[in-house]
């Protein structure tokens, strides 16, 4: 069983995330590459962030199921965000997301930057993963 929660040590947190999330002993994890807006034909879903977010999260939950695993067993998620103009768009499509992935607000460890660009001037979001592949 995975474990996520926020210590009242520290400040809570300021976004959809726990400050902790722990594998259950012996767990395999699962490494997901940085995931971009694409479709399945590789064009891009859209030309704004929350379109591609959106399409992101769709990628990251197609991947974990063909993996054997589920977003309910993501650990934690690291986000790029290229511009914080992209910022609100981006968050948009993530809340779309972890309403549907964790409506209980059991949401996984998540960190989020802000980068001057990515890999390509099309790729406005790009998003990691880790999650839990049950045994």
């Amino acid at each position: 069983m995975i474990q996520r929660w926020s210590p009242a040590e520290v400040g809570a947190p300021v976004g959809q995330y726990s400050h902790l999330a722990a594998a259950p002993a012996g767990a395999r994890l699962l490494y997901v590459s940085g995931q971009v807006g694409t479709l399945p034909d590789g064009a891009f879903a859209g030309t704004d962030a929350e379109t591609q977010t959106h399409q992101i999260y769709e990628n990251i939950g197609a991947l974990l199921e063909s993996a054997g695993t589920s977003p309910r067993h993501l650990l934690k998620l690291f986000t790029m965000v290229a511009g914080q103009e992209h910022l609100a768009g981006c968050r948009a499509g993530r809340v779309e997301a972890f309403e549907r992935w964790f409506p209980e607000g059991d949401w996984p460890a998540h960190s989020l930057i802000v980068v001057s660009a990515l890999a390509s001037p099309e790729i406005l979001v790009e998003v990691e993963a880790v999650a839990v592949v049950p045994a």
